[in-house]
């Protein structure tokens, strides 16, 4: 047998269990699971320098692992001096053994690392069981060295799960280990 994540065998062994006493599902499939995890971020300042795209893409696959992609403006704006197909972002789809890998490590190193840190908010639940978090700074994750950062960006993590709704998502990423803030 290969190589398996701990949280894999933690969710096989230990969150399926609590899930299904919490909410009493009647059979395995049931229960929620993380489906996948989009790493995105937004560079705005990407249409005076196309520098900061590669930097970018740079930087989220140091951090994720997995070969980041630029994503396209979808239509111009004058005002932002913006034309439709120009690069300004960039964004990582995790799925599988990677996803829960990703998911370990902001965990348990890069989350601890935030300054005056005192939990996650849970207001980022879109409805359908899916939960989005916004992080200001790149550097909490050890891959990053610091002394190479052109500009410090900020990300957002989405995580995609098969929750129907936000009460199961909710529980299932505290199950996880994401620490939520206390009401």
């Amino acid at each position: 047998m290969g190589y398996s994540p701990r949280l894999k065998e933690e969710y096989k062994s230990r969150v399926i269990n609590a899930l299904t006493d919490e909410f009493g599902y009647k059979n395995v499939m049931q229960v929620p699971k993380l489906e996948r995890i989009v790493v995105s971020q937004g560079v705005g300042a990407a249409v005076a320098d196309k520098k900061l795209i590669d930097n970018s893409i740079e930087e989220l696959t140091m951090i994720t692992g997995q070969k980041a992609v630029a994503t396209m403006s979808k239509k111009d704006v004058a005002n932002f001096k913006l034309r439709k197909g120009m690069p300004i972002g960039t964004k990582v789809t995790l799925r599988g053994e990677r996803m829960y890998e990703f998911l370990d490590r902001l965990i348990t190193t890069a989350i601890p690392r935030i300054r005056d840190f005192n939990g996650i908010k849970a207001t980022g639940f879109d409805g359908r069981g899916n939960y989005s978090l916004g992080i200001t700074e790149q550097i909490i994750f050890q891959e990053i060295d610091i002394d190479k950062v052109k500009k410090i960006e900020g990300m957002n993590i989405t995580f995609v799960t098969s929750a129907k709704t936000d009460k199961e998502a909710k529980s299932l990423l505290t199950e996880l280990g994401l620490p939520f803030k206390k009401n």
